[in-house]
């Protein structure tokens, strides 16, 4: 059965709650962010067929042992299929702390999200709550989640950060 945005908010949502790869320099990272907190951009082709138009976090800013509920809106241009899978890379700083392949299926199965159907293809908006561990440390987080076709080629990319430590001050 065709799969397609739900995927992706399971691969950002599961890059949060693990708690990204930057191509950027702190400098050019800086620049690109539009609250002091939590920011995020596209990072793939226009051919992709999946292109990110929106995220939004509830509460903004997250923050550790809260929920957080995340809106991701985006276009779908043609059906995902079973096997498709995301892998999400998440650093603090140069250090990796996390990177892991997610079999897209499995994860929206798991969180119960409703399938979308091949006639379905347009703009979605999808919304899930999960709870972030207060363990989350105090850091800056860099985070890289790259969707791909039970073929392997490229469906989406997305690159987010957020800083643990300004959560209380952002602007």
């Amino acid at each position: 059965m065709a799969k397609t945005l739900q995927f992706l908010l399971v691969a950002l949502l599961s890059a949060f709650v693990c708690t990204a790869s930057s191509v950027f320099t702190q400098e050019t990272l800086d620049t690109y962010l539009k609250s002091d907190c939590w920011d995020w951009e596209p990072c793939g082709s226009v051919s992709d067929p999946l292109e990110i138009k929106h995220i939004e976090v509830s509460p903004d800013p997250p923050q550790r042992g809260q929920d957080l509920t995340v809106k991701v809106i985006g276009n779908v241009k043609e059906v995902i299929d079973d096997g498709a899978y995301a892998d999400v890379t998440v650093k603090i700083g140069l250090i990796k702390i996390l990177q892991k392949e997610f079999d897209l299926c499995e994860e929206a199965y798991a969180i119960h999200l409703l399938q979308l159907a091949a006639s379905d293809m347009c703009t979605k908006e999808v919304t899930h709550t999960v709870t972030l561990p207060k363990e989350i440390p105090l850091a800056k987080f860099n985070v890289n989640v790259q969707g791909y076709t039970a073929d392997d080629d490229n469906m989406v990319c997305v690159n987010l950060w957020i800083d643990f430590r300004r959560t209380s001050h952002c602007s």
